[in-house]
C-alpha cells in the first residue's frame, strides 16, 4: 500500500481509502454485520488506514461497524464521517 501525507497534518493516509456505503450489502438488501466485519479487516489487512463513513448509511450501521473494527485493531485508522 501506498500511503501520502494528509496536509500539514503529518498523518500518513493510505493512498486507497474504503467508502462504506454499501459495506454491510447490496442496495436495499438490510444490513449484513458478518460481510461488514470481513470487508472492513480485509481493507485493514491490505494497508488501508482511511475509512469514509457517514452515520447516514444504513441507519448507523455502517458507522457502528467501523467503531467496532477501530476497537478491536491496533492499527491507526482514520475515519472520516460526514
Amino acid at each position: 500500500m501506498n500511503y501520502r501525507t494528509l496536509g500539514k497534518t503529518g498523518l500518513k493516509i493510505s493512498e486507497i481509502s474504503l467508502g462504506t456505503w454499501q459495506v454491510g450489502g447490496k442496495w436495499g438488501s438490510g444490513f449484513d454485520r458478518k460481510n461488514a466485519e470481513q470487508i472492513l479487516n480485509e481493507a485493514v489487512d491490505a494497508g488501508i488506514n482511511f475509512i469514509d463513513t457517514a452515520d447516514v448509511y444504513e441507519n448507523r450501521k455502517s458507522e457502528k461497524a467501523v467503531g467496532k473494527l477501530i476497537r478491536s485493531r491496533r492499527e491507526k485508522i482514520y475515519i472520516a464521517t460526514k
